[in-house]
């Protein structure tokens, strides 16, 4: 059981010398993954306005949106995975690749 306890401390350790990275990852993975849904409503909403109008709401939505997700939301993520302790972050990722890949396979 010590060595299993040990194994998580130190993979959590090797994660959070790279939190930012995998934040970001995670990020643009659920982006990637739930943009298309988002995109989809927006053309509902927006789809009896004028060309032009619809173009640039839908420009600003991807250009803004997301781009302000990815560099705002992002530091937040970190943060919010800086709070787990070493027994709990690995399992925490884990269960967050766990959660997005089964998001991905519902999505196809």
């Amino acid at each position: 059981m010590q060595y299993a306890l040990d194994l998580i401390a130190h993979l959590s350790r090797l994660c959070r010398a790279h939190l930012s990275e995998i934040a970001l990852a995670l990020m643009a993975t659920l982006l990637v993954l739930l943009g298309p849904g988002l995109n989809a409503w927006v053309r509902q909403r927006i789809g009896g306005l004028n060309l032009v109008l619809r173009s640039l709401l839908f420009v600003g939505l991807c250009l803004l949106g997301y781009g302000l997700a990815m560099v705002w939301l992002t530091p937040w993520l970190v943060k919010g995975l800086g709070y787990f302790n070493n027994y709990t972050l690995a399992p925490a990722l884990l269960l967050a690749l766990l959660l997005i890949g089964m998001l991905a396979e519902r999505n196809n």
